[in-house]
């Protein structure tokens, strides 16, 4: 595995420890629909929160969550809308970043919640 996505594969992993220790279940990682993931699908009361982890090695070319674009996100809500239909989901939808930065120096990790609305 290419060095990048060893890094991308840890960042989705510590992702998941942090949305479990605040309390989220975890119904789904890597959900494709159309060619389009969602990193992680979780579940806190009556909220469904659609996560996109971004792992960098070093914020010198910009944060992590900058990394996410309008196309993605448009993306995202049709892949989020399919998983709720699907599944006869009755809840409200919220879409988080979960921005990692991990080195030598150690792990940075943000939870964005409500990280752009929807188009």
């Amino acid at each position: 595995m290419a060095a990048h996505n060893e890094l991308g594969k840890k960042g989705e992993d510590l992702a998941v420890q942090l949305l479990r220790k605040k309390g989220y279940q975890i119904l789904a990682t890597n959900y494709t629909f159309n060619k389009f993931e969602v990193d992680i699908i979780a579940r806190k009361n009556n909220i469904l929160a659609a996560v996109e982890v971004k792992t960098r090695s070093t914020p010198e070319f910009g944060n992590p969550q900058d990394f996410v674009k309008p196309k993605q996100i448009k993306r995202l809500v049709a892949t989020i809308d399919h998983y709720v239909n699907e599944n006869e989901l009755d809840v409200d939808v919220r879409f988080d970043i979960i921005a990692i930065i991990k080195n030598k120096q150690g792990t940075k990790i943000e939870h964005l919640e409500e990280a752009f609305l929807h188009f």
